[in-house]
């Protein structure tokens, strides 16, 4: 087991997300970057679809009851575990009792540690992960939590461990409502705005005119909608977006930028490319 001494502002169990059931209502949810929990399971023999740990920007302290093996990919930050430092990118042993701490974030936002059995919280709906939404699944850890984990059951893999860039290139097809906003997305640079979170990433910049009076009813969201709000400052949708929306949805975005987009830190410069 893995006991939880310090939290951090916002660590969630994830793996690969519950799709599937948005017409029942359910999020999908999952790890913000896929690519970066696959990176992390693949270095410490698990199936990639594992549930891992999903850290945010200042880090966590976590205690192993058991000898376990351990990587953490996504953001990096100086991992240690008691007194010694171990490497960003590659598996490292850990031996009873000892103490991991996961630091600060140097790039990225969100770092994506594995354990080699994975944590075996009890799925819910084919899915251990946290859906900060709609309150499925585990909730958010909390001091002194304990988190299960499963048998290992496979050998370590070495994979290429994702990179960030600083500005952040996002793809996107137009649809279904680009026509209810003058402008075209294509070409205009947004700033990340701190009040994003996993359930979206919020834009500021150029403001977008409404070309159509009214409102919609709702429709269904999927992930990497681009949904613009009254105010015409768009918003992107991450994982534990919401499966109906009553706003226009213009667009959406490449699934293979979204990764990027949720590393991105408030400030970012967010640019958008059309077909």
């Amino acid at each position: 087991m893995l006991e939880v001494l310090r939290a951090g502002p916002l660590t969630t169990v994830q793996d690969l997300g519950r799709p599937g059931y948005a017409h029942l209502g359910v999020p999908r949810s999952g790890a913000l970057d896929v690519p970066a929990l696959r990176a992390a399971n693949a270095l410490v023999g698990n199936d990639s679809g594992a549930a891992g740990l999903e850290v945010t920007l200042t880090g966590c302290v976590l205690r192993s009851r058991v000898p376990a093996v351990l990587a953490v990919t996504g953001a990096q930050a100086v991992v240690r575990v008691d007194d010694a430092e171990m490497p960003y990118g590659e598996p490292f042993p850990v031996a009873a009792g000892s103490t991991v701490q996961i630091g600060r974030t140097s790039v990225g936002v969100r770092s994506y540690l594995a354990v080699a059995g994975g944590i075996d919280v009890p799925p819910v709906l084919g899915s251990r992960s946290t859906d900060t939404l709609s309150g499925l699944g585990p909730q958010p850890l909390r001091d002194n939590d304990v988190l299960p984990l499963g048998e290992p059951a496979g050998a370590s893999s070495t994979v290429d461990v994702p990179e960030y860039a600083s500005r952040v290139e996002l793809r996107y097809r137009p649809g279904p409502r680009d026509d209810w906003c003058v402008e075209s997305l294509a070409g205009s640079a947004y700033t990340l705005s701190p009040l994003s979170n996993r359930v979206g990433a919020r834009l500021a910049g150029p403001t977008l005119t409404r070309a159509v009076a009214g409102e919609l009813p709702p429709e269904g969201v999927v992930l990497g909608a681009i949904q613009v709000p009254a105010d015409g400052q768009p918003l992107v949708f991450l994982a534990d977006h919401p499966t109906t929306g009553g706003y226009p949805v213009i667009g959406v975005v490449h699934p293979a930028d979204l990764s990027g987009l949720a590393q991105a830190r408030p400030g970012a410069s967010v640019v958008f490319h059309g077909p």
